[in-house]
């Protein structure tokens, strides 16, 4: 596929207009990016309309999930598994971790083809990173997968990257299981990094949650359910939260040259993050 210049916008297929808009698309468009489509950004638009703040949300999760790699890395992690991890933009884990561990293996996962297509092309030559189509639902079919396994040596320690993935699978047991499945399958020493939609503490923001979850439920393929602190936090049990714990994202280890949107709000930022090593 060829890659769009800068400012412009990926032209629309004959096989992809009647098709739904994507997380991952919708994603990339708050992001600013190129790879998305009319149904996309027609359904970016409607969200931004709830929720004024979600281009905001979507910058300050990336710089989360930027900083975390680094410290992930910084402490010695030379494999990454990135799944929902989306269209490729700035700040990717590969060059992030890269740049600190040369040499460190990623793999990407999404479901969405288009994500998986661009990733492809942005690793060409780049021996130590791939991309897989997968459902998070099925775990196993990650684990299993033998680009995966190619890539990732499961006798020693990895980091699963769940970024802003886990709210589009509501089934409380269904995330439970995934989470558990995916981290009984790495060793001691490895991590878990997960941020995680959420409006606690704004309760405003009811009526507005509930058209969001009406419009990925009839724009896109996935539906959206934010979840409380309490819920997220038990997606960490059995492993040691590094500091600060489960926090906003804009709190999580914040650095120069941070977006600034919610210094004074964090809980404006809509999402949760936390760091966590498994003994």
């Amino acid at each position: 596929m060829i890659r769009p210049e800068a400012g412009h916008v990926l032209r629309e297929p004959q096989d992809r207009a009647s098709k739904p808009a994507t997380a991952a698309r919708i994603y990339d468009y708050f992001l600013g990016g190129t790879y998305n489509f009319e149904a996309d950004r027609q359904a970016a638009q409607k969200m931004i309309e709830l929720f004024p703040m979600v281009r905001a949300g979507a910058r300050n999760n990336r710089a989360f999930l930027r900083r975390a790699v680094r410290h992930i890395a910084t402490a010695g992690i030379t494999q990454f598994l990135d799944i929902g991890s989306g269209i490729p933009t700035e700040g990717n884990v590969h060059d992030a971790v890269q740049k600190i561990q040369p040499g460190a293996r990623v793999a990407y996962v999404d479901i969405d083809p288009v994500a998986v297509s661009e990733s492809l092309d942005l690793l060409t030559g780049n021996d130590d990173a791939t991309a897989i189509r997968a459902d998070l639902r099925e775990p196993r079919s990650i684990l299993d997968h033998p680009a995966v396994r190619g890539m990732l040596d499961f006798d020693q320690p990895i980091a699963l990257l769940l970024s802003a993935v886990l709210h589009f699978v509501p089934d409380d047991k269904l995330a439970t299981d995934i989470v558990e499945t995916l981290l009984d399958a790495l060793p001691a020493g490895s991590y878990l990094l997960l941020s995680h939609g959420s409006v606690e503490g704004m309760p405003e923001r009811a009526q507005q949650l509930e058209g969001a979850k009406d419009l990925y439920k009839r724009d896109t393929a996935s539906l959206l359910s934010p979840r409380t602190r309490e819920e997220v936090l038990r997606f960490f049990d059995g492993l040691q939260l590094v500091e600060p714990g489960l926090v906003w994202v804009p709190q999580w280890r914040p650095e120069p040259g941070d977006p600034t949107d919610f210094i004074d709000n964090p809980t404006m930022s809509a999402s949760l993050g936390g760091v966590a090593v498994k003994s």
